[in-house]
């Protein structure tokens, strides 16, 4: 958020500083000792997961050697040089971009072991203040997975902060960037099963020449709709799978390569020599060059697919697997290609099927079958981990998410979206019906998402890694050198295909921009609406209304401050709950908060308001899972912080204490204790303290000092003396608003969620009202709500709605 200026800070008057005494942000509540570790991985389990690894990542790279010849020579092979040139483009494309830029650079940009664009993006979010929805506090930082960098005055890295942070336009002009490379990366998952499925079916017609390029698309989309129709059951039961099929794909490419080359040709080894580059360029300049570069552009296609699924794999495995199997298998696989096709020019079309020994045609075409489904099933998958990142950082609408394995937490469904990319993949396939269209499309949407992450890595460099400003030229330059040809050429290809993933980029683009707009508007419009805590106060206890029994959750986006909806509720209705708790749901740009970190809690006013806040926290890979009790684990949160609290309060600033506490929701007794010095830094002026929700189910608490096992449980009691009887007052104190909440929740929960439309102004122009009054009340209508979300029972739901014009 922007800083105040110095006439604002002079102006802000004893009210301000009333709302800030009595409304702090949860400092002391995140505070904790940070628990950072390398992991590290044994030989042996470095191979396994290397291995594993090839099932999941490399599938879509793996298998463009079915189609990138025949893209590059649509029209037919008229001189041996122009193969040879082929090859060394594509030889030189391997080693620049895969291997080089992505490989041993950008894989490194990963956010704790997550890849893709909105991983980059988050990354920057918390080096520096562009989050667009500005709903982050200090608090944040103290998280275990927040990781962020310090910079000096006049460094680098600190101006180039700045200069970011300065205008919000410049925020804006980063998400663009961000939602463009997102939409791009959809649109890849539309076209990698398109033309991988259609290419690998194309094997049907090379044993029968006679037959109807129809009959080979009718294989493709029936092949589509298994696809597609499987997913809700998940990668996991058939995952065991994807590795030996992609081991065994690359093994049979790379063999027949070099057979290919040993038996037809083997002066294609030229090629290797960078200098036929040159000659390829000055060869074709001036007759289809266009054209071939946007044929091997084909040849890395499924990069930026290996960014993006890096989720479960450490960086050095995939490393290893690319290396050592697939670069030298690909490299094969191109050159044997070359080397049958300067035998067989007639045969560009199917090369890599004409290529095959007969003897062992029919179980390459089931292996290529397979790998493309694989290829496919991979692209899908990253699709919906991409859709989900957007959601979570309030750039997508809230679509039905299912969790479909419970061992692995990135493995998700999202059945809308699967409905949508088979129709759009369907429409694809049949309405172009050969690869050379489809290829152009595939084309363009993948060096989009190149040149994106290209331009994000600048200042991921300069801000994360702080590199000399030489080595970021360096890397941009040579980026830039190799993408922006492809990208001429894949641009000059609109008409012949490339218009597709441009128009479905568009779409989604427009989807994703109205959301994240409207969802800004509403938070800021809750931001300078909320409720003054003077004016609450002057309610009194009572809040000048009868407080009947019961608890009463109002949900709200903001994590400070009393929203408008809650002085909506109470000037509309004559009474409110006995026991109010203000719940915070936000999502963070880190991949996941620990469960054991997830909930803050602490108390609004005095004692005798039995007002609450807590704040849920989630990152960008985390789900809320059905089986989850969301009500129960906030009642619990709130049971916790009542308890810890008066423990609190009960220690001198230099005894020891062990408290055996019958922690709720675990059921297992527990014993505590913190040192008195702990205890008196961690309760202040406030007196405040956080509450966590451990994986098994149990609480535990927070701060600043470590946590230590008690010594004797009767130390603090001889070290107590004369403050025992306090204590045992603040023990009466606590049981009775303990047996207070208990009854309130007894007496009944209602959940009580704000519904804000959100409307264009009558003087809005034609764009804006279409934008809002239509697009996004649609995406209102369709999603999910929150109750939905929070499985908050229909019964107990209220909602509170209100009107607000932008």
């Amino acid at each position: 958020m922007a800083s105040l200026s110095e006439s604002e800070v002079t102006n802000r008057g004893s009210m301000w500083e009333l709302d800030q005494n009595l409304d702090q942000p949860m400092d002391e509540e995140a505070g904790r000792l940070k628990n950072m570790y390398r992991e590290k991985f044994s030989s042996v389990l470095l191979l396994r997961l290397a291995f594993q690894s090839l099932g999941v990542v490399f599938g879509d790279l793996g298998t463009s050697p079915l189609y990138v010849f025949y893209n590059i020579f649509p029209r037919g092979v008229d001189d041996d040089e122009d193969v040879i040139g082929a090859l060394s483009l594509i030889i030189y494309t391997l080693t620049l971009i895969p291997l080089l830029k992505y490989v041993f650079v950008v894989l490194r940009a990963n956010d704790n072991g997550q890849g893709g664009t909105f991983a980059l993006y988050s990354l920057l979010c918390r080096h520096a203040k562009i989050n667009t929805i500005p709903n982050q506090h200090r608090t944040d930082e103290e998280l275990t997975t927040y990781s962020r960098q310090t910079y000096e005055e006049n460094s680098v890295a600190a101006k180039i902060k700045r200069w970011l942070e300065a205008h919000a336009y410049k925020r804006n002009i980063l998400l663009i960037l961000v939602l463009i490379g997102t939409c791009t990366a959809i649109g890849d998952g539309i076209l990698t099963p398109a033309i991988s499925v259609l290419s690998a079916s194309g094997g049907i017609k090379v044993q029968n020449q006679n037959m109807s390029t129809d009959i080979v698309v009718l294989v493709a989309v029936v092949i589509l709709i298994g696809l597609f129709s499987m997913q809700h059951y998940g990668t996991d039961k058939v995952g065991w799978l994807f590795a030996p099929i992609v081991l065994l794909w690359f093994i049979l490419i790379g063999s027949v390569g070099a057979v290919n080359i040993h038996k037809y040709n083997n002066s294609v080894l030229k090629a290797y020599n960078p200098v036929y580059v040159y000659r390829f360029f000055r060869r074709r300049w001036n007759s289809d060059i266009w054209t071939s570069l946007g044929g091997v552009m084909l040849s890395i296609t499924g990069t930026e697919a290996l960014f993006a699924d890096l989720c479960h794999f450490p960086v050095l495995a995939i490393q290893i697997a690319f290396t050592l199997i697939v670069f030298p298998c690909l490299l094969l696989a191109y050159t044997g290609q070359a080397a049958y096709i300067i035998s067989h020019k007639q045969h560009v079309a199917y090369a890599f099927y004409r290529s095959i020994p007969d003897a062992i045609y029919w179980p390459a075409f089931v292996i290529a079958t397979a790998a493309a489904i694989v290829a496919s099933q991979a692209t899908i998958s990253a699709t919906y981990s991409i859709i989900k990142q957007a959601l979570a950082l309030g750039c997508f609408p809230r679509v039905k998410i299912v969790h479909t394995s419970k061992k692995f937490l990135g493995q998700i469904y999202i059945p809308d979206i699967n409905w949508v990319l088979l129709v759009l993949c369907i429409a694809v396939t049949a309405g172009f019906k050969n690869q050379s269209q489809i290829g152009n499309a595939y084309g363009t949407a993948v060096v989009i998402v190149m040149l994106v992450t290209t331009f994000l890595m600048v200042p991921i460099m300069l801000l994360v890694w702080k590199s000399h400003w030489v080595l970021v030229v360096s890397f941009t330059v040579l980026s830039l050198i190799v993408e922006v040809p492809y990208f001429v050429a894949c641009i000059l290809k609109i008409d012949q295909g490339g218009w597709v993933p441009l128009v479905i980029a568009t779409a989604f683009f427009l989807i994703m921009y109205v959301w994240h707009f409207c969802t800004v508007k509403r938070y800021e419009f809750e931001m300078h609406s909320k409720v003054s805590m003077a004016w609450i106060l002057g309610l009194g206890p009572s809040l000048g209304l009868v407080r009947v029994p019961g608890i009463g959750f109002v949900y709200t986006e903001l994590a400070s401050g009393v929203p408008h909806i809650f002085s909506h509720f109470i000037t509309n209705l004559p009474a409110i709950h006995s026991v109010v708790v203000f719940v915070c749901v936000k999502y963070l740009p880190v991949y996941t908060v620990p469960t054991e970190e997830r909930f803050l809690v602490r108390r609004i006013g005095p004692k005798s308001f039995h007002m609450f806040r807590c704040v849920a926290r989630y990152g960008y890979k985390d789900l809320h899972k059905r089986d989850e009790d969301f009500e129960k684990m906030l009642f619990d949160c709130v049971l916790f912080f009542v308890r810890l609290e008066s423990m609190m309060e009960g220690y001198s600033d230099s005894d020891e204490f062990s408290v055996p506490e019958q922690v709720t929701g675990g059921g297992a007794s527990r014993s505590l204790m913190m040192s008195g010095a702990a205890a008196g830094a961690f309760l202040g002026a406030e007196k405040t303290c956080s509450t966590t929700m451990c994986s098994n189910g149990e609480l535990s608490f927070s701060s600043q000092d470590s946590i230590v096992p008690a010594q004797s449980p009767l130390r603090g009691v001889m070290a107590g003396g004369g403050q025992l009887t306090a204590r045992w007052s603040a023990s009466t104190e606590v049981g009775d608003e303990l047996e207070f909440l208990n009854r309130c929740k007894d007496a009944g929960v209602v959940h009580i969620l704000g519904n804000t439309i959100v409307r264009a102004r009558r003087d809005s122009g034609v764009v804006k009202k279409i934008a809002v009054d239509y697009m996004y009340a649609f995406m209102r209508r369709m999603c999910r709500e929150n109750s939905v979300l929070f499985n908050v029972p229909h019964e107990s739901l209220l909602n509170v709605g209100q009107i607000y014009y932008i």
